[in-house]
């Protein structure tokens, strides 16, 4: 069995390197190809392109890029034109990997969506597209199922991995010990993105916040976890440009254990809200898009819900206290985190609250995924 896979972002390589690997150990004889970071490849993908090439994110931001990508996408789906797989799995980037699985579809080949659009949050008119393009849609979050189905999407619910391998009970003291860090002094998490455009737009705000708690928070240390070279260097940049004076613990690729050794969390919206829940850490949520974007998102009313962070959405509160665009300044942002590191019964609260969700969340979500992948396999073979 040939399968074809395509993800765009960290988050994604994670997401469909486990699902690979529990493929691999369902139907051993399995290769996999395609586009895809570390982890994939790790699993056993044969790589097509640096995954960096589709790492953008916004409507005018894309407009850059547009040839590239275009072109990018034409290659992949002649090649599989030419030498169909099994199935093609389009990991979350709906915007690259709808009209990809469209297209791919037409010619015969079963297509799966792992990650369902956030269609209930903005741009619900990308539902047909959705039908459209794929057999079916693999949702990680509860709230999506219902939705889906109103709209005569087939998809399967199988829960966020994340949510599986992150313990209830995040070990403060063993975090700190294994990153250096001072085991008494209060710790502030700093998360400004993954990909490039979002470190250009946050990272001097969120390093101008953290230099301002550090001179309320005696002794306060201040951690950043990165995914990638190119964002190390990107962010060491940053730091020497706008908080030289700043001592800033640098991780790679270790993100649970930077917000486990945490106090509060400074965290762009985005899957790390997602980890910062999980890690029961009370957060401070900051983002601007692109102006463009945001007036194109907000003149044709395309965003249809009060909080954008996963963390609120999957709390049914506002836990989180969100600072959008303009909003997102060191001048708001460094109350609201002076005020979390000043309660600790709120902080407790919260955790608790995390610690409810986290727990509704877990599942195999690996091996429900898998199933149904296969599943769609043996209805495709035997139509």
């Amino acid at each position: 069995m040939r399968i074809a896979l395509v993800a765009a972002e960290p988050s994604g390589d994670q997401l469909a390197a486990g699902l690979m690997r529990r493929l691999a150990a369902l139907h051993p004889e399995v290769r996999f190809e395609g586009i895809g970071g570390q982890a994939m490849q790790a699993a056993g993908l044969e790589s097509c392109a640096p995954m960096e090439r589709l790492s953008v994110m916004g409507l005018v931001e894309v407009l850059g890029r547009l040839p590239e990508l275009l072109k990018l996408r034409r290659d992949l789906v002649e090649q599989w034109k030419k030498q169909p797989p099994d199935l093609f799995i389009g990991i979350d980037a709906p915007d690259f990997n709808l009209p990809l699985e469209t297209r791919l579809r037409q010619q015969g080949i079963a297509t799966v969506h792992y990650v369902s659009p956030t269609v209930w949050a903005w741009r619900p008119g990308r539902v047909d597209k959705i039908r459209q393009a794929t057999d079916l849609v693999l949702s990680i979050f509860p709230f999506e199922q219902e939705f889906l189905d109103q709209h005569g999407i087939a998809s399967t619910y199988v829960g966020h991995p994340m949510a599986a391998e992150y313990p209830l009970e995040p070990d403060r003291a063993a975090a700190r010990k294994a990153l250096g860090l001072n085991k008494n002094n209060p710790v502030l998490a700093v998360l400004p993105g993954s990909r490039s455009g979002e470190l250009k737009r946050l990272a001097p705000v969120f390093l101008e916040t953290a230099r301002r708690c550090r001179q309320e928070i005696p002794g306060l240390q201040v951690i950043t976890p990165l995914a990638t070279a190119a964002t190390h260097a990107a962010y060491q940049q940053a730091c020497h440009r706008h908080a030289p004076d700043l001592s800033i613990v640098l991780v790679r690729n270790n993100t649970r254990q930077a917000l486990a050794a945490a106090d509060v969390v400074l965290v762009a919206s985005g899957t790390a809200t997602f980890e910062a829940l999980l890690c029961k850490r009370p957060m401070v949520v900051g983002y601007r898009l692109n102006p463009l974007t945001h007036g194109i998102i907000r003149g044709l009313n395309l965003l249809k819900i009060t909080h954008v962070s996963m963390a609120n959405l999957l709390s049914g509160q506002p836990l989180a206290e969100e600072y959008l665009q303009k909003e997102c300044t060191a001048e708001n942002l460094t109350p609201a985190l002076l005020k979390l590191f000043q309660d600790a019964r709120k902080r407790a609260e919260i955790g608790a609250h995390y610690r409810q969700v986290h727990k509704s969340l877990v599942m195999d979500t690996n091996d429900l995924a898998a199933q149904a992948v296969l599943e769609l396999y043996r209805r495709k073979q035997h139509a």
